[in-house]
């Protein structure tokens, strides 16, 4: 099922991102920054390890981990966090925890695009990506 999200997507829509990263606690230059972004995210898969590659004018960073295992990630404001990637039908879902806290990314295809759909407490923030 992984299979299916294995491509390079470009971002091409993004709604209520700052207020997510706000609400997460990443600070406001950073914000600025994440806010003109738009990064290109390559989905493969390497034996059994999902891998997700974001490419940007700002930063690059890669993340691997099994379905369902536990990871270390750095993400790309700097926080230390635990993550684990789960099939949840046929979406694609991250979940990060830090600080007893916990944000979820929910990866879903949609008409060719791929809708993100990020949630961290009240707050959720849409962005769309299309086949680079």
């Amino acid at each position: 099922m992984v299979d299916a999200f294995c491509a390079t997507w470009k971002l091409v829509d993004s709604q209520n991102f700052d207020e997510y990263m706000k609400e997460i606690g990443v600070g406001f230059a950073t914000r600025q920054v994440g806010n003109v972004t738009k990064p290109t995210v390559i989905i493969s898969h390497e034996d059994d390890k999902v891998v997700v590659k974001t490419q940007s004018t700002f930063k690059n960073t890669e993340v691997s981990g099994k379905l369902g295992e536990e990871f270390d990630e750095t993400t790309a404001d700097d926080r230390n966090v635990k993550s684990t990637f789960t099939l949840e039908g046929d979406n694609l879902v991250q979940v990060q925890k830090w600080d007893g806290k916990e944000t979820k990314f929910v990866r879903e295809l949609k008409d060719g695009k791929m809708v993100m759909t990020l949630t961290f407490g009240g707050v959720q923030a849409v962005r769309t990506y299309e086949k680079a």
